[in-house]
């Protein structure tokens, strides 16, 4: 999963996608995690399925961290699905566009995935994506994009592997 600019960008985050969260605790499978250095005891580090790695390794498209997990996404996540060492997206300072964003409805992560993006098409998954999100990467990014919101009680799902898959594999 190495750059190439040819590829398109996936913006991954990683809580709702890869942890889900926000059902009854017992409704969740629980996979063995081992013991992943630096990582602690984190507790819902059980809820990912190491099942995602494969599925992400095998999409047609450059995967980057996009979360407030940042490195530790590197270090706690990656290796418990099978992951190499993701590019992370690196957040601006916050600026008073956040607040009129805030107030306007548009996610603090899109101005940043756009300009990251620098026009290449890339697919966003995360479990906050609204229409005001989509409306704005519409009228302000060039290339084609994809912002798919992952239902947080369940995690990345073969649905939503088959839309990002079916997407990705559309005629540029």
């Amino acid at each position: 999963m190495t750059g190439s600019p040819q590829r398109p960008l996936l913006f991954l985050d990683v809580d709702g996608p890869l942890i889900p969260f926000g059902a009854e605790p017992h409704e969740y499978p629980s996979h063995p995690t081992g013991h992943v250095p630096g990582c602690g005891a984190h507790p819902l580090l059980t809820r990912i399925d190491p099942a995602h790695g494969p599925r992400l390794a095998a999409l047609s498209c450059d995967v980057l961290w996009a979360t407030t997990w940042a490195d530790d996404a590197n270090e706690c996540v990656a290796p418990l699905i099978g992951l190499a060492e993701l590019p992370v997206v690196r957040w601006p300072e916050p600026s008073d566009a956040d607040d009129r964003d805030a107030r306007d409805g548009l996610h603090w992560k899109v101005r940043g995935l756009v300009s990251w993006a620098a026009g290449r098409p890339f697919a966003w998954v995360d479990d906050e994506i609204t229409g005001v999100d989509r409306a704005w990467v519409t009228a302000h990014h060039p290339g084609p994009a994809l912002l798919h919101r992952v239902d947080p009680r369940r995690g990345l799902t073969e649905v939503d592997y088959a839309a990002l898959d079916s997407w990705l594999r559309r005629p540029a």
